[in-house]
């Protein structure tokens, strides 16, 4: 990602490790502190404690958690649902729809991304019809058409790159089709689900964003009523089950490794199962690290959160930048040795290169005791 010519430096002191996140010294933490996320020039540091034994923390820099589960009021539209965090590159709501169809809607912000954290029903758009269930990322390219028709309670994130687009990222040395094959990306269909819905009649209202700000463009058709498209725009569906994370038994990977989306300021990275590492001095947890460049954003959605404690699916956690954090102390015990051979989580990340301001719907659900759960018990 960065190629600045940065200041030459090599160099070491004390007890340390020669390989980064494994063969620690005897009782020692390490913690990273790196340019650009991960991807620029780091130093690891090594603690006879860990580094987020606080005993106090005081000022806007602490740690958030937010219970999305508790925003229950159900939407007809996707902009009545409440903003959780925002900046100038990136909005994020969560958004319960309300049963049967919603209201249409198109984005002039931006690309939009909806993961569906529950529920399963189609989403028709201008390109016709896919169905949806958990799990899935549905990416809408900016401009499209549509509206979501829920078979069962659904609940979603939203995730807006705003005046911006989604690319895939360069896979490299792993060749194009690792972590998920291109032939894994669905795309719509016109079939006879779809015919159906272009013949519903009546008064159709499509509720377009832009600036923040909501017009409506009223038709007494259907607009959704395209008879073909070709072209290389679509909207895809992608499901979390269908991610094949890249491992390592020797080392521990640093999370940028699971990134599965693009934008201009930030990335969205899927968390799912994979086997722990198994060499005996690789670490087996998060690495302590200095959050310096990006605020990070984690978002739970199934599964056993093995590095966290107290936090259940439905959750979403918010580390601002300039914030040291890594495991809880509960699973400080399994950093060189697991109980099990696999993790069994499932979680949306997203890491902004701006600061996120918190918004009205994340701050009614907060918990502001999370600051305090890296203590270790008395």
């Amino acid at each position: 990602m960065s190629k600045r010519n940065w200041i030459p430096v090599r160099g070491a002191q004390g007890s340390h490790s020669r390989q980064a996140h494994a063969d620690l010294p005897d009782g020692a933490y390490e913690r990273e502190m790196s340019k650009e996320g991960f991807f620029g020039p780091a130093a690891f540091l090594y603690h006879p404690r860990p580094p987020t034994g606080w005993s106090k923390f005081e000022g806007p820099l602490r740690p958030r958690a937010f219970d999305l589960n508790r925003l229950n009021q159900p939407q007809a539209s996707p902009w009545d649902a409440p903003v959780v965090l925002h900046n100038n590159a990136v909005e994020l709501r969560f958004w319960k729809p309300e049963g049967g169809l919603t209201d249409l809607a198109r984005n002039a912000d931006g690309d939009q991304l909806l993961f569906v954290h529950a529920g399963a029903g189609d989403l028709f758009c201008d390109f016709g019809r896919i169905g949806y269930g958990a799990g899935d990322y549905l990416y809408l390219p900016r401009g499209t058409m549509w509206r979501l028709a829920p078979s069962e309670a659904t609940a979603v994130l939203t995730i807006q790159a705003t005046n911006s687009h989604y690319t895939l990222p360069d896979k490299g040395l792993l060749g194009p089709h690792a972590i998920f094959d291109p032939a894994m990306l669905d795309t719509p269909v016109m079939d006879e689900a779809f015919r159906e819905h272009q013949a519903l009649a009546g008064e159709f209202p499509v509720r377009i964003k832009k600036r923040g700000q909501v017009s409506v463009a009223t038709y007494d058709y259907n607009p959704i009523d395209a008879v073909g498209w070709h072209g290389e725009l679509s909207p895809v569906r992608l499901n979390v089950k269908d991610i094949r994370p890249v491992v390592s038994h020797r080392y521990h990977l640093p999370p940028s490794v699971h990134t599965t989306f693009l934008s201009d300021r930030f990335v969205v990275c899927t968390f799912t199962p994979r086997p722990f590492e198994t060499d005996p001095g690789a670490i087996k947890i998060p690495f302590f690290h200095n959050n310096d460049d990006f605020d990070e954003v984690l978002f739970y959605h199934a599964g056993d959160f093995f590095s966290r404690d107290h936090i259940e699916s439905g959750m979403m956690t918010f580390h601002p930048s300039g914030f040291t954090h890594g495991p809880h102390p509960k699973a400080l015990k399994n950093m060189l040795s697991q109980p099990k051979p696999a993790t069994d989580e499932y979680a949306v990340m997203i890491d902004t290169r701006d600061p996120l301001e918190v918004g009205d719907g994340a701050s009614s659900v907060e918990n502001p005791a999370y600051v305090d759960s890296w203590k270790t018990p008395g």
